[in-house]
């Protein structure tokens, strides 16, 4: 099993950069859209957002199980809250990626099943799996600040050296900024897509954007990604 998801774990960066590109080309196709462009131009990039998502729902494809298998080894750390919280997440996010794998093939004609019912189910367990993320955060932020309490509460009384002290945390913990900046960003596309919130596809591609920018840099900087996460 340990070679399954060492082998999968090789599509990671090639999925967050064609998830960039993705929502880039849905920013693109809205702003030339905004731009009363030319309808063909418009068309194309729509049609390569739409091909790389099903390009990523290929790659990802057996992904629910290796997540699946992450998940429970996640019950073995210290911290049971923030364990538990991790392995809840990765069990969204498994199922999440199952739905995913049979809208691939509802999209591509290999199954009879309603892709919109499933999609909307898949979102919800997406939406989930973020929302855990956002709890897992609060903790980290909090158990900081409850380890600076003293520094911060002396460096009340000037403000210059309370936005250094700031920054300087920011520095050292930035692995927690990005995860916050991350799942803020990324919580408003499941939110978008169930209609719970009401984003023009420019707004939810330049949020896809910043948080797979984000995605691509942890991968490139395994320091900066939250442990678990």
């Amino acid at each position: 099993m340990n070679q399954v998801v060492m082998y999968n774990n090789k599509t990671v960066g090639r999925d967050k950069l064609a998830r960039l590109i993705q929502y880039a080309s849905k920013l693109t196709w809205h702003v030339l859209q905004q731009c009363n462009a030319n309808g063909a131009s418009v068309s194309k990039i729509q049609e390569l957002e739409y091909i790389l998502s099903n390009f990523r729902k290929l790659l990802r494809m057996g992904r629910s199980l290796d997540t699946l298998y992450t998940a429970l080894t996640l019950t073995k750390f210290d911290n049971a809250i923030i364990s538990l919280n991790c392995a809840f997440s990765k069990v969204s996010y498994a199922i999440f990626l199952f739905c995913d794998h049979l809208i691939w093939f509802g999209r591509n004609g290999f199954a009879n099943i309603d892709t919109i019912w499933w999609n909307r189910v898949s979102c919800k367990y997406w939406l989930l799996s973020i929302t855990m993320n956002l709890v897992r955060d609060f903790f980290e932020i909090k158990k900081l600040l409850n380890n600076h309490e003293i520094v911060l509460k002396y460096n009340l009384k000037d403000p210059k050296t309370t936005m250094k002290t700031w920054l300087s945390y920011a520095e050292t913990h930035k692995d927690i900024v990005l995860d916050v900046v991350k799942n803020s960003c990324d919580i408003f596309l499941p939110l978008a897509s169930l209609d719970y919130v009401k984003l023009s596809p420019g707004t939810i591609g330049l949020l896809g954007v910043i948080s797979s920018a984000v995605g691509i840099y942890t991968v490139i900087d395994p320091f900066a990604k939250l442990p678990m996460s």
